[in-house]
């Protein structure tokens, strides 16, 4: 497999919604962009506000950016805030460097895409995020 499927991304929404919902999370929004960091499909959820969007697809295209999940993009920020202060300037796509962004790995290893998660806390974002993954019956890279 070596793109992420509409089919797939809606799963993968759908099980970081139904882990939200379990933990009882704040209201999550989540974002599944291609390996390119193009949006495939979004959703955000009832209360979360408005701009989710943009914070759940740069969690998920800021990790494919630089091939790691968002939460080492925040490690990054801290060590060497002007290198990502200047990624995201210049980045075709919008960088948020805190955990809630996990990259999506095809069944050769190779990412197939990735998933933005927010609304709570960056933590619990990124549980909700993997749990999507694992949803959909993909893995994280």
């Amino acid at each position: 497999m070596n793109r992420i499927t509409l089919d797939q991304a809606n799963a993968i929404i759908a099980g970081a919604f139904a882990k939200g919902t379990e933990a009882k999370f704040k209201p999550l929004s989540v974002a599944v962009v291609d390996a390119g960091g193009h949006l495939i499909a979004f959703q955000r959820g009832d209360g979360a506000s408005f701009a989710r969007a943009l914070i759940a697809t740069g969690k998920a295209a800021g990790a494919l950016a630089l091939g790691v999940s968002s939460r080492k993009l925040g490690e990054m920020a801290e060590e060497r805030p002007w290198f990502i202060g200047a990624l995201a300037a210049s980045a075709p796509h919008p960088v948020i460097p805190a955990a809630g962004g996990v990259i999506v790995a095809g069944t050769d290893g190779i990412a197939i895409g990735a998933v933005g998660v927010t609304g709570d806390t960056s933590d619990n974002d990124e549980i909700a995020g993997l749990a999507g993954i694992a949803a959909a019956g993909l893995r994280p890279a």
